[in-house]
């Protein structure tokens, strides 16, 4: 993908976010910031990198290492679509275990949008 490729989606990140970047290897970072220049490059994004998270207002971003699936919560600011966002914030992140964990992370996510005033 070419680097002056034009910004049609703003993508912020929550200070949970940021940590938990931080933390990660250098690998699953770059991984990271593909998706993250696909979000902001791309209209449309393949589902095997951002999709809703059903019967929320939230999507997932997914990064994949080997047999580790990263995820990271992320809503869209300006619009209920993502694809129709023109902004979008990345909350909070965790390795998936299992799909039991979504509600524990989605509940995260809520606490970060009120907490952060961010829509």
């Amino acid at each position: 993908m070419e680097t002056d490729d034009k910004i049609i989606r703003v993508v912020l990140k929550s200070n949970e976010y940021e940590l938990y970047f931080n933390s990660l290897d250098a690998k699953t970072q770059v991984k990271y910031d593909y998706a993250i220049q696909l979000m902001q490059t791309q209209k449309v994004v393949s589902q095997k990198f951002v999709k809703k998270i059903q019967n929320t207002e939230f999507y997932e971003v997914r990064v994949s290492i080997g047999t580790n699936e990263y995820r990271t919560m992320l809503v869209a600011v300006d619009s209920p679509n993502f694809m129709e966002a023109t902004q979008v914030v990345l909350l909070n992140s965790f390795l998936k275990k299992d799909s039991k964990q979504y509600t524990r992370e989605i509940e995260k996510a809520k606490t970060i949008l009120e907490k952060e005033e961010i829509i």
